[in-house]
């Protein structure tokens, strides 16, 4: 009996689908990770399933207008966040994430955190959920929200199901961004105490993300990947980071990485989310007195195990896994974190200028992508960041992240007075003059920005000097 004939194009059509829902059921993380032995037992995000089979909702916002609640979930299963929905619901009013939804079959979810030890600012001590759009990006080329975790926001879940505890392996990895950290405890993303307080060394196992030197003696100044392990952020198994291949992580979205065995190793990595591998920052002994770990089943996001609320930054995606996964699981799991394509979008990394120097070849840099007063200009490899991105005003002030200027510290005149960011205050220290000969020089004080002592190193502070023709005080703007 002869087959009634099909299209060639419907039959193309059907052959792309099913490759693409079969590409999607075993290429994502937590598919991955499974078949490295190494099963995510708590997978959230914001932005897309973690799963390839994964059809349920990726997190949960209330909005302000009537308290209501609604459930985001993905255009397709193994797919990405469905934005439109959120941006129906929370039209004319605000909106916040109160829950994110744990993929795997532990629905281990995160509420907002009831607070602990350190309280939050919310009603009696709790945290506060995250602002639902304050982080509009792209992921896959459909526009999507992330987590912007302010001090004080922070999401918990206590004795968790089936996650690791006492000194069982695990892993856990996380995508963030360079664009938005702080030096202060936590911004975390791992395991903790079920009391929500300091329960002694080597009771939680997260990556702390962050400029944070616990210890003291780092080199650069970051931010960087590290081991919240309770009582310390650590680098290396002695606290301190003195790798001066290891001076910061610069990159819009970034992959951290930890795992622990639970006696005797613990590894850090970090990777560009974007593109290309991983990069080992630490693999070796635990610290002193953090062997065996004595892990507690408390899975936290944005803040540290006793409730330390003032750490800040980006969260988009990220998974707790049972067992010590594979360099080679790690390595496909960051080929697929890169195969997303995330992209900032809503004005993060765009508008403004880089500001780059003659002799250097490097860009005008807020260091740490610090937002604080006084936060060091300096000198960096040109990214594309927004702490590179500077926008000269009618009023002769150089302006980042919208609301910043370029400072000469203390309304200083003199040879080597700092140049920082403050907010903008319309002062003379804070006016500058793009001048034809390539300098840019100080209205209050007649002075340069320089290069300090004519160094062309990534970290070298920018000053004022006396004009003196140097190419150090050579700069030029582009796009």
């Amino acid at each position: 009996m002869m087959a009634a004939l099909v299209p060639l194009a419907v039959l193309l059509a059907g052959t792309a689908a099913s490759q693409t829902t079969a590409q999607a059921a075993t290429s994502l993380p937590c598919d991955i990770y499974a078949t490295g032995g190494t099963p995510c037992v708590a997978a959230h995000s914001t932005t897309r399933a973690l799963f390839g089979a994964y059809s349920g909702p990726l997190y949960q916002v209330q909005r302000a207008s009537d308290r209501g609640y609604r459930d985001i979930g993905l255009l397709e299963a193994g797919g990405y966040a469905d934005a439109s929905a959120q941006d129906s619901f929370c039209a004319n009013t605000s909106c916040t994430i109160t829950k994110i939804y744990d993929q795997t079959a532990n629905h281990n979810d995160l509420p907002i955190s009831w607070g602990g030890f350190w309280k939050g600012p919310g009603p009696n001590g709790a945290d506060i959920g995250a602002d639902a759009k304050a982080l509009p990006l792209t992921a896959g080329g459909h526009p999507v929200y992330g987590i912007k975790s302010t001090q004080g926001t922070g999401y918990r879940i206590d004795n968790a199901k089936n996650v690791p505890t006492g000194s069982k392996p695990e892993g856990i990895y996380m995508v963030t961004s360079s664009n938005y950290v702080d030096q202060w405890c936590c911004f975390d993303y791992g395991s903790g105490e079920n009391s929500h307080n300091d329960t002694g060394n080597a009771t939680m196992n997260a990556i702390y993300w962050g400029t944070a030197c616990w210890f003291g003696g780092c080199t650069g100044t970051g931010p960087w990947v590290e081991a919240d392990l309770e009582n310390g952020m650590y680098h290396t198994n002695t606290g301190s980071n003195k790798d001066p291949n290891n001076s910061g992580v610069h990159y819009p979205f970034v992959s951290a990485w930890l795992k622990n065995n639970g006696t005797t190793n613990f590894t850090l990595k970090y990777g560009n989310g974007n593109s290309g591998g991983l990069t080992t920052t630490y693999s070796g002994a635990l610290p002193n007195g953090y062997s065996p770990m004595k892990l507690e089943s408390s899975i936290l996001l944005g803040t540290g195990g006793d409730n330390s609320p003032t750490g800040q930054g980006y969260f988009f995606e990220g998974a707790v896994t049972s067992g010590f996964p594979s360099d080679a699981t790690e390595n496909a799991v960051q080929a697929n974190i890169t195969s997303v394509g995330y992209s900032m979008s809503g004005g993060s990394t765009t508008g403004g200028q880089q500001i780059v120097g003659g002799q250097s070849g490097r860009c005008l840099d807020v260091t740490g992508v610090s937002q604080a007063n006084g936060a060091q200009v300096q000198l960096w490899d040109c990214n594309g960041q927004n702490n590179q991105r500077w926008t000269y005003t009618s009023g002769k002030q150089l302006q980042v992240y919208g609301n910043k200027c370029m400072d000469a510290y203390g309304q200083g005149t003199s040879n080597g007075t700092q140049v920082i960011i403050w907010d903008c205050n319309g002062q003379t220290n804070q006016q500058w003059n793009i001048n034809s000969n390539g300098t840019i020089t100080g209205v209050q004080s007649g002075l340069c920005l320089d290069a300090n002592n004519a160094a062309t190193a990534n970290g070298t502070k920018i000053i004022l000097w006396a004009c003196n023709g140097g190419a150090n005080q050579q700069w030029s703007r582009r796009n």
